[in-house]
């Protein structure tokens, strides 16, 4: 059974930049599993719908939520079957728990970022 898990979040200031991990473990069924089917990264705020950040498809293709085009940038690396979330230019309203998700596999346990002076 794959299993992923999140880490780096944090508090950070506005204007500051921040990376998200998530790792995937499992043993065999792990590996280059973000090149199979891709990874996803969600965020939950408090008292809102869990909404769709950043995506890299398998084919490596990349998509982003209008709200951190420019700003955000997701990658995976095969070697060490983990995917990343660069958060730049942070602002108060990137505060939330997020999450990462390899679609129809497994969802992250969630890490929590709050952006505040």
């Amino acid at each position: 059974q794959v299993q992923l898990a999140e880490s780096g979040g944090g508090l950070a200031q506005p204007g500051e930049s921040l990376t998200l991990s998530c790792a995937a473990s499992g043993g065999r069924r792990s590996e280059g599993i973000f090149r199979l089917y891709g990874i996803s990264w969600y965020r939950q705020a408090p008292g809102s719908a869990r909404e769709l950040v950043a995506r890299i498809l398998s084919s490596g293709s990349t998509d982003f939520a209008d709200s951190v085009k420019g700003r955000f940038t997701i990658s995976r690396d095969q070697t060490n079957n983990t995917a990343y979330l660069q958060m730049h230019n942070l602002t108060t309203e990137d505060t939330a728990v997020y999450f990462c998700l390899i679609p129809g596999i497994a969802w992250g346990q969630g890490t929590q970022l709050i952006v505040s002076s």
